[in-house]
Order: structure tokens, then C-alpha cells, then sequence
């Protein structure tokens, strides 16, 4: 109930707002102020990334300076990977064989068989048996269900310093702990996120589409974490200190976007989160559009529950810094941003009706300047991750920006009234694996 009135509160405080603009600028539209305001601080964020990098290089060239993840390791801490798996029989063993590759030798892997109603414990019971080095844990079934149930139930039992969590389809080259794990080596540091990409981005325009948006993701982290600011953990590829874990109370068992929450709560108690742009997670992207739009409600509804949740504590809590307060409220616009959209939609249509004189111009043009807003960002971040043509990077930009409109406006505003009209419960929506096996396999040999 509470969230149900903090989110009226504040959607109705959007609209006055709305509404205010609307009546003092010169522009019918106060919709391109908040746009304005987007790619402001987008902008502000790149040239601090650039300013950070430039600085870096020239006191590498001075002997000053040394990047620590191009020295050899000297942090060398015990990390326990933990694989929860529910319903993956297609993809686990390979997922396994992948991990055991890896070239540190201070871990340890647990694969955690999550209520399957398929054969996953026993192909779990077979990897056991060719690999004893792979410890498996199988729930009851009757278990407290999800990702963060999963890990705090098996928190007790690790070893490991740090706790790594992978998804059940993840692919990673053999040196992504002796890359990832220097970014934890700061006291103050509580975890890293490695940039994820999709392994069957050429299957079709869907799965395209997805990896061109982690690109734009990953290039808006890295400029995040330029500042310190509030860069957040994406689930798979993440790495977290025990004593943060610990310090925050574990994983929220009631949350359906455990990453996100707990991203959240490590930054209000004063915790940095880094993004590890130079060490990669590989992971199959969803090819058809119904199940993609389920996995995009729970992310957007996750996000906007756990703002909800912790709205007060990001105001008033003493150990979050200043600049990741103040990086959350600017990545918070890009919910207000969708529910303004259609709001204006309404309104424009309205007056449209009543033969009211106004310009709808102004409107009709939202959707297309911010179609035009994230293929500017797609423009720098594909030709940045990739060595395509000019050409085909424009192309790719373009489909990638109208892609992020048609599913981000829509499903942002379904999800904000979805929470203040439906009941909360736990529909995690899990994301199918194994349609990407061919291609998985493909990148492990090229891997190997």
C-alpha cells in the first residue's frame, strides 16, 4: 500500500509539473525539457569517461600511474561461483565445462538445482560424477522461491571472499577472474559488474536489437562508474564482497530484480559498485517478442519497486555519497519520460477532439526525437564495441533506437500503473535457455 501512494503521489507531482511547463514555455511540449535534461547529463557523463581515460593514459606515460588490471594479480582472494539453475538441462553442462576452464585456481563452483521440474539434477548428478571438483546443491521444492532465496540459502555453506554469480547460460573466457577480480581491491569497493553481451546477436532482429542495447547499457555504466556513481549490477557476470553481502543483510528474497535491489542497497550503505568494461559475460539473448517483453516487465517493474522501496533512504541515509544520490535521481527521469509521453498523447488527443487550437506537431514529434536520442547514443557506443561499417553502424543504430521506443514507452507506463492498481506478488517470468546452444558452443571453441 505504501508503494501504491508514494508512486501516485509522485506520478501525479510529474503531471503538475507537466502541466506547469506546458503553460510557461515557449514550446507546447515540456516534454523536450526532460529530454533536454537527458542528453545533457548523458553528454556530461561521456566527457567525464573521456576527461578519466585521457588523464589515466598520460600518467601511464609519466610512470605515475599503472592500471592495476594490466598488472600481474596481486589481490588474490578465494571465490566461490554459484550457478543457480532452475529448468536448465539444456545449457548447464556446457555452462559448467565453460567455468572450469578458467585459469585462477582459488575458487570454488556450486550449481544449485532451484525446484527443476525437468531432468537438471540429474544431469547435475552426472557433471558430478565426470567433474568432482563441481559441487551441486539440489532444493526442496517446497523452498522459498528465486535468485536471491537461492543464494542466501547456500551463503552459509561457500568459502569464498567473494561470491560470483553467473546464469545458467554463461560464457566467459579463462581469464575473467584474474581480469575482474583487481576492481575489488579497494576496501571501500563492494562489487563489479562485467559487461555483458549476447552470443546469438545474429539470429535475428530481436537479438540484434538486445545486444546494440547492452552496448548502449554498458557505454552509460562505464560512464557512471567514471564519476562513481550509482553503476549497477546486471545478475550475471557479478562479483560481490562477503562483507558487503553480509553488511546489508544478504539478498532480498522478495525482490524479482535481485541485482537491481541490490545495487541499491550497497550504495546506501556507502558501498562502491564498479563496472568492468574490459571483462566480458556472454549470455544468449531471447529471440521472440512475447517472452522478451515478460523479461523487460520484470526488469522495469524491478527497478521501480525497489526506487519505491528505498525513496526515503536514498534522501536521508548518511553513507551514500552525494554524486550516486544525485546519479540516481537523473537515471530516474528515464521512468517519467514514458508516463509524460502518453500522457501528452492523451491530452493532445483530446483537445484534437474538442477542436481545441493547439499544435500537434510538438507531440507527434516526441516519439521520433526520442527514437533520435538513443540512436545518437547506439552511433558512439556500437562503433565503439564493434569495427562494423559506417553504414551498417547507422543502420543498426536506427532499428536499435525504434526497438528501445516501442518496447521502454509502452511497457514503463504499463508497469507504473500495474504497480499502483495490481496486487505485488513474485512473477519472476524466468527467461528460457538453449534456444542459443549452437552458437554458445561456437563462441566456447572460439574461447578454448
Amino acid at each position: 500500500m505504501k508503494e501504491r501512494l508514494l508512486l501516485t503521489m509522485l506520478l501525479v507531482l510529474s503531471w503538475i509539473v507537466l502541466f506547469i511547463l506546458q503553460k510557461v514555455l515557449p514550446v507546447q511540449s515540456g516534454i523536450y525539457v526532460l529530454l533536454g535534461f537527458m542528453a545533457v547529463y548523458a553528454s556530461l557523463l561521456n566527457i567525464a569517461d573521456l576527461h578519466k581515460k585521457r588523464k589515466i593514459k598520460k600518467l601511464i606515460k609519466k610512470g605515475i600511474y599503472k592500471d592495476k588490471t594490466l598488472e600481474n594479480l596481486a589481490y588474490e582472494p578465494f571465490v566461490s561461483i554459484v550457478i543457480p539453475a532452475h529448468n536448465e538441462e539444456k545449457v548447464i553442462e556446457d555452462t559448467v565445462k565453460n567455468i572450469l576452464n578458467l585459469n585462477y585456481s582459488k575458487f570454488e563452483l556450486l550449481v544449485v538445482d532451484d525446484r527443476s521440474e525437468d531432468s537438471t539434477a540429474q544431469v547435475l548428478s552426472g557433471i558430478s560424477a565426470k567433474y568432482p571438483n563441481v559441487n551441486y546443491f539440489i532444493r526442496n521444492q517446497n523452498a522459498f522461491p528465486g535468485k536471491s532465496a537461492v543464494l542466501n540459502e547456500v551463503l552459509p555453506v561457500i568459502k569464498g571472499e567473494i561470491i560470483c554469480v553467473f546464469d545458467a547460460d554463461a560464457r566467459v573466457e579463462p581469464d575473467f577472474l584474474t581480469k575482474i577480480l583487481p576492481y575489488l581491491d579497494e576496501p571501500e569497493i563492494g562489487a563489479v559488474q562485467a559487461r555483458k553481451i549476447i552470443t546469438n546477436r545474429n539470429t535475428n532482429l530481436l537479438t540484434r536489437c538486445q545486444d546494440n542495447e547492452y552496448m548502449l547499457d554498458s557505454q552509460f555504466q562505464t560512464n557512471r562508474d567514471s564519476i562513481r556513481g550509482a553503476v549497477e549490477l546486471r545478475g550475471n557476470g557479478q562479483l560481490v564482497k562477503r562483507e558487503a553481502i553480509v553488511d546489508v543483510g544478504g539478498w532480498n528474497n522478495y525482490s524479482i530484480t535481485d541485482d537491481l535491489d541490490l545495487s541499491t542497497r550497497l550504495h546506501l550503505k556507502g558501498w562502491d559498485v564498479r563496472f568492468a568494461e574490459d571483462v566480458c559475460v556472454y549470455e544468449e539473448g531471447i529471440t521472440n517478442f512475447i517472452p522478451l517483453l515478460k523479461q523487460r516487465r520484470r526488469w522495469i517493474e524491478g527497478s521501480v519497486r525497489r526506487y519505491l522501496d528505498y525513496a526515503i533512504d536514498i534522501f536521508t541515509s548518511r553513507k551514500i555519497s552525494f554524486r550516486v544520490t544525485i546519479d540516481m535521481l537523473a537515471f530516474m527521469s528515464e521512468f517519467v519520460l514514458p508516463v509524460w509521453i502518453l500522457s501528452e498523447y492523451l491530452i493532445q488527443g483530446i483537445r484534437l477532439v474538442k477542436g481545441i487550437e493547439d499544435n500537434i506537431l510538438y507531440t507527434l514529434a516526441v516519439s521520433p526525437i526520442l527514437s533520435l536520442f538513443f540512436t545518437i547514443g547506439l552511433l558512439y557506443s556500437i562503433s565503439k564495441y564493434k569495427k562494423f561499417s559506417i553504414l551498417k553502424t547507422i543502420k543498426q543504430s536506427v532499428e536499435t533506437g525504434i526497438y528501445m521506443v516501442i518496447v521502454w514507452v509502452p511497457m514503463v507506463s504499463y508497469i507504473m500503473f500495474k504497480i499502483i492498481f495490481a496486487k505485488r506478488n513474485m512473477d519472476w517470468s524466468k527467461t528460457d535457455h538453449g534456444t542459443g546452444v549452437p552458437e554458445a558452443n561456437a563462441l566456447i571453441e572460439q574461447i578454448d
